[in-house]
Formats: structure tokens, sequence, C-alpha cells
């Protein structure tokens, strides 16, 4: 059998590449029959058939997986914004972050657009997210500045760029591996965001080794699989405190000699972050109730 990675699906078809070749397989009956999802970067093993396609026959166990977008075997998430136009949106950050807390993977923020923007406004955002911890790269796709750190941070690994449309996700796939040729769009100026230009997942091969993904645009985020008890430890520097609470049980809101709320008065955590933090609860808290 062959062994391969399925680089997009089509109307129940899946494109498997197997080093320089692709090859358009269907899936075994009974994996059907189990509705199992198959999903753009999982490893297969496959035969080829008389007329040159393939069946698949064995799904190899997943070592990671994105909720969403879905996308199987991923090493990191590359979260994608504009820092302008439109305008870098920290609460949407912050939500596409919990996402990628949840999947346990190796998160870079990466900011577009950095010619457009200015760049005293653009700094508190950057340090914020980098005393955190995260890795924050800051890039023109346009004008090609922070490209080569960029190709470095993807070079051998397989990302998934996520983010919502208009931040050029597109853009700068075209920009860090020529030939990709990738359909881009504009931002409209009366909704303030980009059109979807990505149709569907597509695992892309980079010449400098390894894959990236394309994603379909998302311009919000849902939080279903979160329970209320788990949020506090998809905030990183929540989830480093909050054995220092005087309950165990602390959801951090109006609980009395709560370390979460003690630190952002102190402003040792960001009232912006501990914001996204409440708010994102509430929406959990309501959605349990009915609402």
């Amino acid at each position: 059998m062959q062994h391969g990675v399925i680089l997009k699906t089509y109307n129940s078809f899946y494109y498997v590449k197997t080093n320089a070749k692709v090859t358009m397989c269907t899936l075994r009956g009974r994996f059907k029959k189990e509705r199992f999802s198959l999903l753009v970067g999982d490893e297969v093993e496959y035969n080829i058939t008389e007329n040159g396609k393939g069946i698949i026959e064995k799904i190899l166990p997943r070592r990671s997986m994105l909720q969403r977008p879905m996308i199987a075997n991923i090493d990191q998430v590359i979260i994608t914004f504009a820092a302008v136009s439109p305008d870098i949106n920290t609460i949407l950050i912050d939500r596409f972050l919990v996402l990628a807390e949840m999947s346990d993977l190796d998160i870079v923020i990466c900011i577009n657009k950095i010619d457009l923007a200015d760049s005293e406004e653009l700094k508190p955002i950057l340090e914020l997210y980098r005393s955190i911890g995260y890795c924050v790269i800051t890039i023109s796709a346009k004008m090609g500045v922070g490209i080569e750190e960029l190709r470095n941070q993807l070079s051998g690994k397989i990302s998934v760029f996520a983010g919502p449309s208009g931040a050029g996700k597109s853009t700068i796939l075209n920009t860090v591996e020529e030939g990709l040729t990738l359909v881009t769009g504009q931002v409209s100026e009366k909704i303030g965001r980009g059109k979807h230009t990505t149709r569907f997942a597509e695992l892309l091969p980079l010449s400098s080794g390894g894959f990236v993904v394309d994603t379909p645009g998302f311009s919000f985020t849902e939080f279903e699989n979160v329970k209320k008890n788990e949020l506090m430890y998809y905030f990183p520097e929540i989830a480093a405190v909050v054995h220092e609470c005087k309950f165990n049980t602390c959801l951090h809101l109006k609980e009395p000699q709560c370390a979460v709320k003690q630190l952002v008065a102190e402003g040792r955590i960001q009232e912006q972050r501990y914001h996204s933090y409440t708010e994102i609860l509430a929406e959990i808290q309501d959605k349990k109730k009915g609402f």
C-alpha cells in the first residue's frame, strides 16, 4: 500500500500526496458506514486501482487536531490579523487564541499590513501578547517586510493559517511561496471586512519543507465545546495563578479572595484580556441555560 497525506477534499474525493505525486482517492465503504470524517492533514494508506485512482484502506492515528477550522496533524497555528484595513481587533484575537489553545498546538500571532499602521498605536498590542509568551511576527506581505522570518517559522512544519477574512492570508502565502497563486480579495469599504476568497481548506507544500493550510476566513468564533471551569486554562496568564484563589471552584467573577481579579486590579493581568475571558465565559453560561 501507498502512504500519503490528504492535501484537500472535494465532493467525497480525497487528494493524497505521496512524495511528488498526488492521487485522487475514494474512501473504503466501511469508513462511510462508520461516518468517519476524514480531514485535510490526515495520513492514510491506500491501494491503486486499475484506473490509476486510489482507495483509502487505512487511516493512521492523528497526532493533533484543530477544532475550527478542522485540520488534522498540524504542528502550529499562525493566527493572522491585519494591523489596519480592517483595524486590528484584540477581542477577536483572544477568541482565536482560545480555540488554538484548546488544540494544544504551538501558536504564532502574525500581524500583516504593518506598512499601513501607526507603529506607536500598534506597539502596546504587540507587547501585550509577547509578554504573555506568544511568538508575534509583524509583516507586510505587500512590501515583503518580515517574510523571511515567517518562512523560517514555517520551514519543516505543518502550519495552519487561521483568522478573519481581510487579514491577507492568501496574499501572505503567495508571497511566502512563489507559484501558489491563491485568489485574493479586497476589503469591503461598506462592511469593513474582506470577502472569503478561500472556498475550502487545502494543504499546500512548501519548497523549504513542510506544508501550510489555507482556510476559509472566519468573522466569528463559537465555543460549544468549552466548559466554563476549563476556559481559564486557555488564558495562560490566568491559568498561571488560578491555584492562588481561595476557592478551587473560582470562576474569577464575583468570588472573594480571587487572585486573578487582584492581579487585574494591580495591572499585572491586562484588563482587556480579562474582559475577553469574562465575555466568552458569559457566552458559555448563557448557552448552558438555553439562551
